[in-house]
């Protein structure tokens, strides 16, 4: 008899806290990018739309719709999703630093501007 058998190492129970935390946070970025899409005037239904959402942030930011194409190109995207992140940081009235927060700790940093208290100021560019 395999001794690994007779005995439960709890794996299953680690993977389904980790899932409920892992939908916890997908649930709370849905929100917050909800809450953003509101206050700069946008339906806020659009954040749950592949690709549309997408080109609300574009609005909102001030870039042209074409930057969806450079999101098809590896590397490229990288780069347009930093400057995408700084101008959406600058729309709300924030600098360069919590562009940065937004890149690293998104989970803390959009659900800072969605439910905090900056408030839209119009397109960064």
């Amino acid at each position: 008899m395999d001794p690994n058998m007779t005995q439960s190492s709890g794996g299953g129970a680690a993977a389904i806290i980790f899932g409920i935390i892992y939908l916890g946070v997908i649930v709370l970025m849905i929100a917050a990018m909800w809450k953003i899409f509101v206050k700069a005037g946008q339906p806020g239904w659009a954040a749950i739309v592949p690709i549309y959402n997408l080109v609300i942030l574009l609005q909102i930011t001030g870039k042209p719709i074409w930057w969806i194409v450079l999101f098809l190109i590896p590397l490229a995207n990288l780069v347009i999703a930093i400057l995408l992140y700084v101008a959406l940081a600058q729309s709300f009235g924030k600098g360069v630093g919590f562009a940065v927060g937004m890149l690293l700790l998104p989970f803390v940093f959009f659900p800072m501007l969605g439910f905090g208290s900056a408030q839209y100021k119009g397109a960064a560019a």
